[in-house]
């Protein structure tokens, strides 16, 4: 469903001799300084399943969110390619990436990024009005979406009327409201209170078994990671440095900083190997 394939994303004053210090063999940190050069992804090559729950996860800094916004072009790669159903997303010119984000994509950020002045349901509705979609039919839609994370009957309310938790859900719907073939989910839950993420960490749990939307999910939370993915990504100042299955990665650690960084979660992981079952091409 999603591939990657040597993908490089570097900033700085000029991009190009960045990357060209970043690809060598020992990058020169004092050339780097110099051109305010930072390396957000290194080298990530990764291929994601039809249906996967994959969890990007690492420490702030290691490069999950840039990684993420990179599959739907939200910043361009300097190096590689990205392939969704084996075509380079690339390659696709304006028109044609607005359109694959209006109808295959749907993305959750952290911070909600919902339209104050709009209702429930015409923020939920929203991509369906940008595709055209008549008034009636995206209305249906939205209430639908809204019954399905648990706001069954708020739709005329305003956004700001909702806390946190609430607001998440709502973004949530809005994500899922063209019916997208992929989530990408920015630590959508970090900021919620420990209940209220437990909560929509179980509800999400099962609209992915429900729905088998091929979703990358990035969290720094190795307990929310290990509850949710069926596979995990660790990343390290922008590499990443292993792909598995949470027991993959409790019991065969790549190095010393995986071992670290798992230590403790095993009480996490169920007895066997994981219940959650889903249809994975």
């Amino acid at each position: 469903m999603i591939t990657l394939e040597d993908v490089w994303k570097v900033f700085g004053a000029d991009e190009a001799a960045v990357l060209r210090l970043a690809r060598s063999e020992t990058p020169d940190a004092d050339a780097l300084k110099r051109l305010s050069g930072v390396i957000g992804v290194a080298g990530a090559s990764l291929t994601i399943g039809r249906g996967e729950l994959v969890c990007l996860m690492g420490l702030s800094g290691s490069g999950k969110s840039t990684l993420v916004r990179l599959i739907n072009r939200l910043l361009e790669p300097n190096a590689g390619r990205v392939l969704i159903d084996g075509e380079d997303i690339l390659t696709l010119d304006a028109k044609a990436l607005r359109r694959l984000r209006a109808r295959r994509i749907g993305m959750v950020f952290q911070s909600h990024a919902l339209i104050g002045h709009l209702s429930i349901r015409d923020n939920v509705a929203l991509p369906l009005e940008i595709c055209g979609v008549a008034r009636t039919a995206r209305e249906d839609r939205a209430e639908e979406l809204l019954a399905r994370v648990g706001l069954s009957g708020l739709g005329d309310r305003r956004v700001s009327a909702l806390s946190g938790g609430m607001q998440q859900r709502v973004g949530l719907a809005r994500a899922l409201a063209a019916d997208p073939d992929i989530l990408l989910m920015d630590e959508p839950f970090s900021a919620l209170d420990p209940l209220i993420r437990h909560d929509l960490q179980t509800q999400f749990i099962a609209l992915s078994q429900d729905l088998k939307k091929t979703t990358v999910f990035v969290t720094h939370d190795v307990e929310e990671a290990f509850r949710m993915a069926d596979r995990v990504v660790l990343m390290r100042f922008g590499r990443i440095v292993q792909i598995g299955t949470p027991r993959d990665l409790v019991d065969h650690p790549a190095d010393d900083y995986v071992r670290r960084f798992v230590a403790g979660a095993a009480r996490h992981l169920a007895p066997t190997a994981p219940a959650r079952e889903k249809a994975i091409a």
